[in-house]
């Protein structure tokens, strides 16, 4: 993903995994001189092997038998706790880095919808969180740590007779090399998995929200199938995957396996020709194994390895796209006008363009009713005001000011918006009036209720505005939600205020409560947008436009567009961009009659 302002550019980044780790660089650091400290302590063993051997044995002291094994036993000790150590520290490194990615990446999660991407995918992004906090806890990071300090076993053992040296060295090659391949067998696989399993969910998503239809139409055996395909198809994937990555790991612990007897057999030839003491092989055949488990644990946590890499670098391709830049100068609020200039907008899912070169403006206290036929880009519209979707060209400015200049937070105080859609969240109803403001002001609440007309309603529920919703809202009627989405876009007394089908669900006191709220909306000196396709939400409303084929067809005040009254010609006629000498006509339609639900017509007069 690629986040874009409205002139294209594309914004700075703010944090990414390597800023978030980097800001732990100490743990790192001092993680990784504890490994080797770990790494020298777990020589212990080696040497006590050695000295049993080549000292105790031949000088049957007792003794020092007993010295050597207490100071045997307070090394392994302290290797014990430091291990320990090492590991809380990984686990709680994990979890800040958590703490600071997943709020990030869930403002991401929320972004991608916007873009074209599906549910799903935004969805990955917590998960993606989820994996590198879970790699950070287990022995994967323990392995990489302990890589970088072989040289030290292969050292002692090389001391111990070139030979073994060479040996334990070619074991090392050889298994670095499995470790290889299995990256290059398994690295398209991966993604291959991913990708299946993205597809897998976003098919068990789809089917989970419209559960309703599947069992009221009976094809709910045919969405299990068509389930079934893309988890076989996933399955077979991940069955592939686990099959490489097991195959090798399984091979490296028999060559480890068998390295481990070919240092005996070697050190045992060298010990005969006189080379070589007794402790030495035992000593050489312990420094050898622990010198290979780090690549044998590599290897064996592998899956994990990937899925981690794969996680890293997807945070930081979309913690990149959010904004890291200042904090922009506090405006006022807006109280003028609304000035939509030549505007462009493209589906973000398929970047195919929905409306072209739309101009129009309002001033305060004004009211716009936009109607078309379906497709025609009403709600696309709609969105591209209210910066749900990203502009291609052009500008929306409130006051003169493009909504750019605002940040995000700051001009949805400006902004109310109730889409065709309406998706309340799940919390309480005057948490969603609120938009879960912090420190919500109880006045505000029941101001916007009331303005909504469904005050009244929500009282008579039995646990009022502390009524828990459920997930979706599911817990109101389609209706119910409607009007309580209208008290969430009157909440504040927003400058600009776009409703998109305000009246697809309502009943007849539903309608006379969205008029009255309308007029109020005029009243206060804001501006009200409409999209309709019932003609009693466009009661008050003073302008009318026709968007028709991604175009403003006709644009003037409501006598004029619905009742065919023209006293100035001039009004039709879509407004230019500032700075420019023409005025864009307004498009001719194929017909001056437009279809109305039901089979009636809208008759659009159309100036010339």
């Amino acid at each position: 993903m690629r986040k874009k302002n409205g002139r294209g550019t594309q914004v700075g980044t703010r944090l990414t995994p390597v800023t978030a780790l980097s800001g732990f660089r100490g743990a790192i650091t001092f993680i990784f001189i504890l490994s080797g400290v770990v790494n020298v302590l777990a020589l212990t063993g080696a040497f006590y092997m050695l000295q049993i051997y080549d000292r105790t044995l031949a000088s049957q002291s007792v003794p020092t038998l007993l010295a050597l094994s207490a100071l045997a036993i307070g090394l392994y000790l302290i290797q014990g706790v430091l291990d320990v150590l090492r590991s809380q520290i990984l686990v709680r490194l994990g979890a800040k880095v958590d703490v600071e990615l997943a709020p990030l990446a869930h403002k991401v999660s929320i972004d991608m919808p916007r873009f074209g991407f599906s549910t799903t995918e935004a969805m990955e992004r917590g998960r993606d969180v989820d994996t590198l906090r879970g790699f950070l806890g287990s022995q994967g990071p323990i392995a990489l740590f302990d890589l970088p300090w072989m040289p030290i076993y292969l050292a002692f053992v090389y001391l111990l007779h070139p030979w073994l040296g060479v040996a334990v060295f070619a074991g090392a090659l050889i298994l670095a090399c499995l470790t290889l391949i299995t990256e290059i067998l398994t690295r398209r696989l991966s993604q291959a998995t991913h990708q299946a399993g993205i597809v897998r969910q976003t098919i068990a998503d789809s089917h989970a929200r419209n559960s309703e239809v599947l069992h009221a139409m009976g094809f709910a055996g045919r969405a299990v199938e068509r389930f079934t395909v893309a988890n076989a198809e996933h399955i077979s994937l991940q069955t592939r995957t686990s099959d490489i990555t097991g195959t090798f790991a399984g091979l490296s612990k028999v060559l480890r396996m068998i390295l481990q007897s070919a240092v005996l057999g070697l050190g045992a030839y060298l010990t005969i020709m006189g080379d070589l003491s007794a402790g030495a092989i035992i000593a050489a055949s312990v420094a050898a194994a622990r010198a290979l488990a780090p690549i044998d644990m590599a290897i064996g946590q592998w899956k994990n390895i990937v899925s981690a890499r794969r996680s890293y670098q997807r945070l930081g391709d979309t913690l990149s796209t959010l904004d890291d830049a200042p904090d922009p100068v506090q405006l006022p609020a807006p109280t003028r006008s609304l000035k939509i200039e030549r505007i462009t907008v493209a589906t973000p899912s398929t970047g195919s363009v929905v409306l072209g070169d739309i101009s129009l403006e309002l001033t305060a206290g004004e009211a716009l009713g936009l109607i078309g036929p379906t497709g025609g880009g009403k709600s696309s519209l709609a969105k591209a005001i209210t910066g749900v979707w990203p502009l291609v060209r052009g500008a929306v400015r409130l006051d003169d000011a493009d909504v750019e200049q605002w940040s995000p937070n700051e001009l949805g105080k400006h902004i109310g918006y109730l889409p065709q859609e309406v998706c309340l969240l799940d919390g309480t109803i005057g948490e969603n009036i609120s938009r879960f403001a912090k420190n919500p002001s109880s006045g505000e609440i029941l101001a916007a209720a009331k303005a909504a007309g469904v005050h009244e309603m929500i009282v008579r529920l039995p646990q009022g505005y502390q009524t828990e919703l459920g997930p979706h809202g599911s817990a109101l009627s389609a209706g119910q939600r409607q009007r309580i989405g209208l008290a969430r876009a009157l909440y504040g007394n927003p400058f600009l205020v776009v409703l998109d089908e305000p009246n697809s669900n309502l009943d007849v006191e539903g309608d006379a409560a969205l008029t009255e709220a309308i007029r109020n909306i005029k009243a206060r000196g804001g501006i009200a947008m409409i999209i309709a396709h019932r003609p009693s939400a466009l009661t008050c409303v003073d302008k009318v436009g026709v968007i028709q084929n991604g175009k403003l067809a006709a644009y003037g005040t409501k006598d004029e567009i619905i009742h065919g009254q023209q006293p100035n010609k001039q009004v039709a006629r879509m407004p230019a961009s500032p700075g420019s000498t023409e005025s864009a006509p307004a498009a001719a339609s194929a017909s001056n009659v437009m279809q109305k639900p039901g089979g009636k017509e809208w008759p659009i007069h159309q100036a010339s």
